[in-house]
């Protein structure tokens, strides 16, 4: 199903088309997606997408026109929104704007991940390139999951833009252990705290310094923390499921929800010198992790147990950048910023060494995590990548220009 646009969204180039469309995904959810075609011959598509935000602006939208490529941008059933996002769904969503483009007659299809985007096109085109009985049939949580009975194009071609290594691992960097109490947001053992001056804390512009012994017991505590939420999580999906079968409409029918508190705590966000790259003191969240940890911001801040489940805990979950990308059979191209703080070298390397397609390039280019530049008056990450982007796709899908 689509619908027809009311009126453009961006400034039009000569002959450009622009056209919002909405989809119906294989279990009946809809989402929706705007395609852009450029006023001459597109040799192939590009998609951007990401799990639970708005990219239907994202600044890579102009560049890739520029370039004689048409570009999709889509929505997810979760757009900025954490509570209910659970990736065994949202690869239908993926699905239903894959086969979509495949239907508009495109040559070739080519995914772009920037950030946690990046593992839901490596996780969906691990998926889709499986035989259908072999696809994930439920979610974490045990909720039902028809991926084999979905149609689940395989693209052509997938770029990586400074890919994190995926929700779930992300917050288990960034989850503060230092937490006594889950219902209260102000407890602390202070022997984890990762802000206390006792523990190696520095406040910017001095670098902290935490001793190994305390990096492991810290990063052992992180991984505690979210086994505990996994315990909560589980317990709260067996009552009501449990409720459900006893015939309790209200309770087997009550959404349970689980509240994440500080989660902004990443030791490399105030220490540079662990994995070390070209990013300023502080992390995604602002300079002042110390005090952004206490604040609204932050991921998982509030969830579903089949979101935690499935998203968020390292633990569970399937959305792994690095596991996924053995199924990427495709081109491939990982574009790694260099003053990232959620992409660390590490994680370049781990995704690059990953990637089972043996067409894949690895490029490094200056910017931070969203592609601002390193400094005022550089240029931006983003307008570097696009450089690199362009060309790799006119090697691969050429008839551009």
């Amino acid at each position: 199903m689509t619908r027809a646009p009311a009126a453009p969204v961006s400034a039009l180039g000569a002959n450009e088309q622009v056209s919002v469309h909405e989809l119906v995904t294989h279990d009946g959810a809809r989402v929706s997606g705007i395609l852009r075609v450029p006023g001459r011959h597109a040799p192939a598509v590009v998609s951007l997408m990401h799990p639970r935000q708005d990219i239907s602006h994202h600044r890579l939208v102009p560049e890739l026109l520029a370039c004689g490529y048409a570009v999709w941008t889509q929505g997810s059933r979760s757009p900025n929104n954490d509570l209910t996002l659970v990736h065994e769904q949202t690869l239908l969503d993926v699905a239903a704007g894959q086969a979509f483009l495949r239907d508009q007659g495109f040559a070739a299809l080519v995914t772009l991940g920037h950030s946690g985007g990046a593992t839901l096109y490596a996780f969906y085109q691990e998926q889709a390139s499986r035989a259908p009985s072999d696809r994930l049939r439920a979610a974490p949580s045990g909720l039902p999951v028809d991926l084999p009975g979905a149609d689940m194009p395989v693209p052509d071609g997938a770029i990586f833009l400074a890919p994190h290594p995926g929700q779930g691992a992300l917050l288990q960097r960034l989850i503060d252990p230092s937490v006594i109490d889950e219902t209260d947001v102000l407890s602390v053992d202070e022997t984890l705290d990762p802000y206390h001056p006792g523990n190696g804390f520095r406040p910017a512009p001095e670098t902290s310094s935490f001793s190994d012994e305390f990096i492991t017991r810290y990063r052992a505590a992180q991984l505690a923390r979210v086994q505990r939420i996994d315990e909560v999580a589980r317990q709260h999906i067996e009552q009501t499921r449990a409720a459900s079968t006893s015939g309790d409409r209200r309770g087997g029918g009550l959404p349970r929800v689980i509240t994440i508190y500080r989660t902004d705590a990443d030791l490399r966000s105030v220490d540079l010198s662990l994995d070390p790259n070209d990013r300023p003191y502080g992390s995604l969240f602002g300079r002042r992790p110390d005090l952004a940890n206490y604040g609204l911001p932050g991921f998982a801040r509030v969830t579903t147990p089949e979101a935690w489940l499935s998203t968020w805990s390292a633990s569970s979950t399937r959305a792994c950048l690095a596991r996924n990308a053995a199924g990427v059979a495709s081109a491939a191209l990982l574009v790694e910023l260099t003053g990232d703080q959620a992409c660390f070298p590490a994680d370049a390397e781990d995704l690059y060494g990953a990637l089972a397609t043996a067409d894949k390039t690895h490029v490094r280019v200056p910017g931070l995590h969203f592609g601002q530049p390193l400094a005022k008056g550089q240029p931006s990450g983003l307008s570097l990548a696009a450089g690199h982007i362009g060309r790799w796709l006119a090697k691969r899908f050429p008839g551009a220009g």
